[in-house]
C-alpha cells in the first residue's frame, strides 16, 4: 500500500456491527475494540440493534451507540445501516471506520458518498474467502462485481490469510489488502496442555446445514472403533434432523448434542481430536483454538485455516467437503496414531494471539486516517471475468438520530 503518513494517529475509531449475536465476526470485533480502547484510542461501537448474546463482552471503555430507531436484521437492513452510519459520521467525525467482515461491507457505499472532509479512512476486514464452494462462474462474477463496488472507496483491506489477500486484490484490481492473522487467542497460556487421550471426537457450531454435521454423523457411523464417541456442541434448527439421523445410523447411544456452551475449552481438554465438517467457513477460529489446546484437527477443505495449519505432522488432516468416507478414514488414522506433542501444536498457532494483532490493526489505522490518498477506481471487465473463472484451490432508511445506551 502507498499512503501519505503524517505524525498524527487515528485517535477515534468507529466500528459498525448490525447486532451482537453469537458470531465469530462479532466476537473478534468486540475483542479488538476492547484492546484498542485499552491502548488509549477512542473507540465507538455503532449497532443497528444493541441486542445479542455477546453484549456482555463490550468493555465499559468502548462507547456503545444504538441506532434510533433500531435497525433489526431484515431485507435491506444493511443498506439502512450504512445510511445510519453515514448520518452518524456527518454529525460526529471519526478518523477511521472499521468494517468487520464481509457481511458488513454493504455499509461502505453510503459512507463513501460523504464529503471528503466528513469521510473517515475506511478499513474493511475480509473475514471469509471470496470464492465459495458450490458457487458457479456467473454467480461468482456477480459477487466480484458487487465486492468491487463496495470497496470502491475503501482505503485498506485486511484479510486473515495470504491466499485471501491475493484473491481480494485480484477481484478489486488494486493492491490494498494485507494479511493480519485472526486474533483467536489470548496473549498468555497458563500451562502446557496435556497430551490428547481417549476416544472422544468433538465438533462445534450452529446446528444448520452449512456446518455439515450430517456428514460428520455419517463418517462417525463408519468408524470401526465402537468405543469412540462424538459430541457436537451448539444449538440451531437442525437439531431434530441430526437426532433422527443419529438414530437411523444406529449411533445415537454414542452421540451427544449438549447444546450451546460458553467455553469450548473443557471439551477440547477432554477430546482426542476436533472435527470440522463444514461446507464453508471463514478463517475458522476453532481450528486455532483446538491446536492451542494441543488437539489435532480433522477438517474439510472449507477454510484457509485447514490448509495453512494442518500440514504439519501430527496436526491432523484435511479431507474433501461432503465426503463421509474420506472423513471417517482420516478420523481413524488420527485417532489411532500416537498423540502429537501438544507443545508443537501450541507453537504452531503462537502468531494468533490478540496483543500483537491488535497493534498491527492500529498501524493500519494510523496509516489511512491522516492525509490519505483518494483513488479513481476503474472497472477492468477482463480482470473480473478472469478472477471468476480461474481454477480454485481444493483445499436500511436513515434514522434521524441515534441513542446512547450503556453496555
Amino acid at each position: 500500500m502507498h499512503f501519505h503518513i503524517s505524525g498524527d494517529r487515528a485517535r477515534s475509531i468507529l466500528i459498525v456491527l448490525h447486532d451482537l449475536p453469537l458470531g465469530g465476526t462479532e466476537r473478534i470485533a468486540i475483542r479488538l475494540a476492547n484492546r484498542w480502547a485499552a491502548a488509549g484510542r477512542s473507540v465507538t461501537l455503532l449497532c443497528g440493534e444493541q441486542r445479542g448474546a455477546l453484549a456482555w463482552m463490550v468493555d465499559p471503555a468502548v462507547e456503545m451507540v444504538e441506532c434510533d430507531p433500531p435497525i433489526p436484521r431484515a431485507r435491506g437492513s444493511r443498506r439502512r445501516l450504512g445510511e445510519a452510519t453515514a448520518a452518524f459520521l456527518a454529525r460526529r467525525r471519526h478518523d477511521v471506520l472499521f468494517i468487520p467482515g464481509n457481511y458488513h461491507w454493504a455499509i461502505a457505499p453510503a459512507v463513501a458518498r460523504l464529503p471528503a472532509d466528513q469521510r473517515p479512512g475506511i478499513v474493511a476486514q475480509v473475514s471469509t474467502p471470496l470464492f465459495r464452494h458450490g458457487r458457479g462462474p456467473l454467480r461468482q462474477l456477480a459477487y466480484n462485481l458487487r465486492t468491487r463496488g463496495q470497496f470502491a472507496r475503501v482505503d485498506a483491506g485486511v484479510s486473515l490469510s495470504p491466499s485471501m489477500t491475493d484473491d481480494v486484490d485480484a477481484v478489486l484490481g488494486r493492491r490494498i489488502t494485507q494479511c493480519i492473522r485472526l486474533p483467536a487467542l489470548d496473549d498468555h497460556q497458563d500451562a502446557s496442555p496435556a497430551r490428547a487421550d481417549g476416544k472422544l471426537i468433538v465438533a462445534a457450531g450452529r446446528l444448520c446445514d452449512v456446518k455439515g454435521f450430517d456428514v460428520a454423523l455419517r463418517a462417525f457411523a463408519r468408524l470401526e472403533d465402537r468405543q469412540a464417541r462424538l459430541v457436537i456442541l451448539g444449538e440451531g434448527p437442525g437439531r431434530p434432523t441430526l437426532e433422527a439421523l443419529a438414530s437411523e445410523l444406529g449411533v445415537a447411544d454414542r452421540v451427544e448434542l449438549p447444546g450451546y456452551v460458553a467455553d469450548i475449552g473443557p471439551w477440547l481438554d477432554a477430546a482426542r481430536v476436533f472435527l470440522l465438517s463444514s461446507y464453508y467457513e471463514g478463517y475458522a477460529a476453532v481450528v486455532v483454538e483446538a491446536l492451542n489446546a494441543g488437539r489435532p484437527v480433522v477438517s474439510t477443505a472449507c477454510t484457509p485455516a485447514a490448509s495453512e495449519l494442518l500440514s504439519m505432522a501430527g496436526a491432523g488432516a484435511v479431507v474433501p467437503i461432503g465426503d463421509p468416507a474420506a472423513m471417517a478414514a482420516a478420523l481413524g488414522r488420527v485417532m489411532h496414531a500416537p498423540a502429537p506433542d501438544p507443545r508443537r501444536l501450541v507453537a504452531a498457532v503462537a502468531g494468533y494471539r490478540i496483543g500483537p494483532i491488535a497493534a498491527d490493526y492500529l498501524r493500519v489505522f494510523d496509516t489511512v486516517a491522516p492525509g490519505r490518498a483518494r483513488r479513481r477506481v476503474t472497472v477492468s471487465w477482463s480482470a473480473l471475468l478472469a478472477a471468476a473463472l480461474r481454477p480454485r484451490r481444493a483445499n436500511g432508511a436513515t434514522p434521524a438520530a441515534v441513542s446512547h445506551r450503556s453496555a
